[in-house]
């Protein structure tokens, strides 16, 4: 239990490609800030933002009573191909695996097809006699000796981290624990990850990918964590910290560095959480999350207040909206889609005059040319600039100040000159196709999930999204965008209101007319005894939820869907239970079902988490006019011609208070951008929605 004269001082980090975002929550006050992010040290920018934060606040560094950290160190070193140098130790024969993939061409009519290369070349993936079949038996013992006669070639490789994945180890993951206590006798020193345990699920390619995927990073993400928890405890910090994991839940920093590919979409996700709670406070049982910041957009649907869930995740794809053309990773995830469309994404023009925007950024260094930092490409930040939608002093809270001239130069350089325009309609054009990028990245997405976007509430957050949600929202068919309070550090206010929870999975293949009950129950429990010990090592008290699932489908297909579990042991009855659950689950997904067909069981899941926190919900509050704090010269987006807006204070606007279109709303560290067709407000928990004028077009052609 805290102290008596305990602060309640949460803090959260969020390590991004461009800054590091910072929230201090304490005595029922809160403080943000933003730091541009050190890329060859991440954790320097962490320790900057913490002792400025905590300078803001008066608190000693000793105070803090929770740390939560969601980085995209894991992400970076997948896709920039920065990680370990390693290899995979795999059953004879099937080594190629992780190249032949799922066999098929994911652009079916590109003849010049490009595959993403394996993280671990030929030569580094080195075969092993043995074998173990489907239900775990033992067809050929493992040869310790062949196993043995690698280790020279580990060291002669200078080898740092090596993926043990042997096939069919999710049944009997024997020969992959003796592999790696043989490894670890010979090469103390060497990282050694085990596929038994990141990922013991059935699918041998996906179950290679993800155990190559967390061998790379984990010296990297390790030694990164290790690093940043000891310049933390030198500061003076000594409360527990936690990290983001993609599934939006906390785990410890053991855990991230056992694990680090639970890590890859840490901090999109605690902006998932972040919008899950905006839209219960307000009732949007359809939201789409819009998260926009230095580097990337991220997109999420969220139905009855649940971000879209899924098992797997792809990096590194070669084809920005093309399912197949990435690295499969097998973990638990909050679904989403995420391009290079941020505030410094590179903007040119191309051979055949048009304007193309990303996935390049200029990041923190040298950034975007208006940054005055050494950067000269015109970038989203740099239109922004230029049609005057930002305060050049309040930039990033005023840690630096904007050079519009700059700015100016660069967009006239490259875009306007080659299209013959003038500086204004360049930027335009910038900002026209980064947000057309992002409204086809959620089309896109929302056909894959067969929703009908126009029936979503936009909730933007991230230090970009809020001067481009109100034309992304048009050009989506959207009439309300929903922005929150401290929306520049979203992602890190969601790590805030995540729990600490713990998927377990295993393949365990069943008929669900024969289930073997008794088996099944000595699973689950085992399953849940794993999460609960994982959850219960960063939260000793409290009470738990626990939730089962069982990955079924009809017999001989090739994908399944998740089913709920009935609570408790299961009994005689659970086949024709598990039948109907099935059936049900089914219909609603499909719109039938296939009568007489015998339906399988793939895999089980056990999450056990600690309770959430539900949001409060918003009030109805009287509306009247506010007055600007003044008028800027501004390029209005949605009319493409340069007009008066009233500037207002976020801080100064009151619950009620009424806003009209064209203006801007103002803070330290973003600026929302009030389109002429749109009118906003202050809901009772000081959110900014903006709603459509009623008589405006849906959707602007």
């Amino acid at each position: 239990m805290p102290a008596k004269n305990s602060t309640g001082a949460r803090l959260a980090v969020d390590i991004g490609g461009t800054f590091t975002d910072i929230v201090l929550e304490a005595k029922e006050r809160r403080w943000t800030g933003k730091v541009l992010t050190t890329p060859r040290a991440p954790e320097e920018a962490v320790i900057i933002a913490v002792r400025e934060i905590l300078g803001q606040a008066g608190l000693e560094a000793g105070a803090l009573e929770l740390f939560i950290l969601g980085t995209t160190l894991a992400t970076n070193a997948l896709i920039e191909r920065k990680g370990a140098k390693t290899a995979l130790i795999t059953t004879e024969g099937f080594r190629d695996l992780v190249e032949i993939g799922w066999e098929h061409r994911f652009a079916q009519y590109d003849i010049f097809l490009d595959k993403p290369a394996p993280l671990v070349p030929r030569h580094l993936r080195l075969p092993v006699p043995e074998r173990i079949d489907a239900k775990g038996r033992v067809l050929l013992p493992l040869d310790e000796r062949a196993l043995e006669a690698l280790v020279p070639t580990l060291e002669k490789e200078n080898i740092e981290s090596v993926g043990v994945a042997l096939l069919q180890s999710f049944t009997n993951p024997a020969h992959e624990r003796r592999a790696g206590e043989i490894l670890k006798r010979a090469l103390p020193d060497l990282w050694i990850t085990l596929s038994c345990d990141v990922c013991p699920e059935i699918r041998e390619y996906e179950r290679i990918s993800t155990t190559c995927a967390n061998a790379y990073v984990q010296p990297v993400m390790a030694g990164y964590l290790n690093r940043l928890e000891a310049q933390l405890k030198a500061l003076g910090v000594t409360c527990p910290v936690f990290l983001m994991t993609s599934g939006g839940a906390l785990c410890t920093l053991a855990m991230g560095a056992a694990e680090p590919v639970r890590l890859v979409e840490s901090g999109p996700a605690g902006g998932a959480i972040l919008a899950r709670n905006i839209a219960e406070s307000v009732g949007a049982h359809r939201a789409l999350s819009f998260d926009m910041g230095g580097t990337t957009a991220k997109i999420c649907f969220i139905d009855d207040y649940e971000p879209e869930l899924s098992r797997s995740f792809e990096f590194g794809r070669m084809y920005r909206f093309l399912k197949g053309s990435g690295l499969p990773i097998r973990i638990p995830v909050i679904e989403m889609v995420e391009i290079g469309a941020g505030g410094g994404s590179i903007a040119r023009v191309d051979e055949m005059e048009r304007v193309q925007v990303g996935p390049d950024s200029a990041g923190s260094e040298p950034g975007p040319a208006c940054y005055a930092r050494g950067g000269e490409h015109a970038t989203v930040t740099d239109a922004d600039c230029a049609m005057g939608l930002l305060d050049p002093a309040r930039f990033a809270g005023g840690r630096f100040a904007l050079e519009p001239r700059r700015a100016e130069a660069a967009i006239k350089r490259d875009v306007a000159g080659p299209l013959k325009a003038d500086t204004a309609l360049g930027a335009l054009a910038v900002g026209e196709i980064v947000t057309e990028n992002m409204a086809n990245a959620a089309r896109v997405h929302a056909m894959e999930l067969g929703k009908t976007v126009e029936n979503y509430t936009v909730i933007a957050f991230g230090g970009a999204a809020p001067l481009h949600a109100a034309r992304l929202a048009d050009k989506l068919g959207v009439s309300r965008v929903v922005i929150p309070v401290g929306a520049s550090v979203g992602s890190a206010l969601g790590f805030l209101t995540a729990p600490v929870a713990f998927q377990a999975v295993w393949s365990w293949f069943q008929l669900v007319s024969t289930l073997d009950v008794a088996g099944a129950n000595r699973l689950l429990q085992n399953m849940e005894r794993q999460a609960t010990q994982v959850v219960r090592a960063a939260a000793p008290r409290g009470a738990l939820t626990t939730s089962r699932v069982a990955y079924m489908r009809y017999a001989g297909q090739g994908h399944e869907i998740a089913v709920a579990l009935p609570p408790g042991k299961l009994g005689g009855a659970t086949s024709a239970a598990l039948k109907r659950r099935f059936d049900a689950a089914y219909r609603a997904l499909y719109g039938r079902i296939i009568p007489k067909m015998g339906v399988e069981i793939m895999s089980w899941s056990v999450t056990v988490s600690t309770r959430v926190k539900r949001a409060p919900p918003a009030r109805n509050v009287a509306r009247s006019s506010a007055r600007p704090a003044g008028k800027r010269r501004i390029f209005e987006p949605k009319l493409a011609k340069w007009r008066d807006a009233g500037v207002y204070e976020r801080t100064a606007l009151k619950p009620g208070a009424r806003v009209s279109g064209p203006a801007l709303i103002v803070e330290d560290q973003t600026t929302i951008v009030v389109t002429a067709d749109f009118d906003a407000w202050v809901n009772s928990l000081g959110y900014i929605v903006l709603d459509k004028r009623s008589g405006s077009p849906r959707k602007r052609g």
